[in-house]
């Protein structure tokens, strides 16, 4: 979606709002994360991670679009919403595996990819996104770890 970048914003990602704008402010984040959540119930690489979601995806495609807004240097949505949140905490429930990890990763690239988001902001944005999703996958691998002792 080349409309999604700012030709104009000479700011790299990451600095200020430059990323929440190359997104295509909340209009464009809401876009991506209805693609991701279509995709995450239609990869079979990612039904693991679709089952740990309630089948009434509403509140959860809200959640991950105002958390991403204020994630990527935008409204801080969440916050306003639902109050504060730690990443890991959040999502210490969940059965977080190297497979459903990689099926979240799959799920979100594939759906900057069909979205014509621009190379370099995929490429960004993924190895931003690799970060948290490998802390909930390690935080689940120790919670997993001591229920076993």
């Amino acid at each position: 979606m080349s409309d999604k970048t700012d030709t104009h914003n000479p700011l790299p990602y990451g600095t200020g709002d430059a990323t929440y704008r190359a997104a295509g402010g909340i209009e464009g984040i809401t876009a991506l994360v209805d693609r991701f959540y279509e995709l995450m119930d239609s990869l079979p690489e990612a039904r693991a991670l679709r089952e740990m979601h309630p089948a009434d995806l509403t509140q959860s495609r809200q959640k991950l679009a105002y958390f991403l807004s204020g994630w990527m240097g935008g409204p801080r949505l969440f916050s306003q919403h639902y109050g504060s949140i730690i990443i890991p905490e959040a999502h210490k429930q969940f059965p977080v595996d190297m497979d459903s990890k990689n099926a979240w990763l799959r799920c979100m690239e594939q759906a900057l990819i069909e979205l014509e988001y621009p190379e370099d902001f995929r490429h960004y944005l993924m190895k931003q996104l690799a970060i948290p999703a490998e802390v909930i996958r390690a935080r689940a691998q120790m919670e997993a770890q001591s229920r076993q002792q």
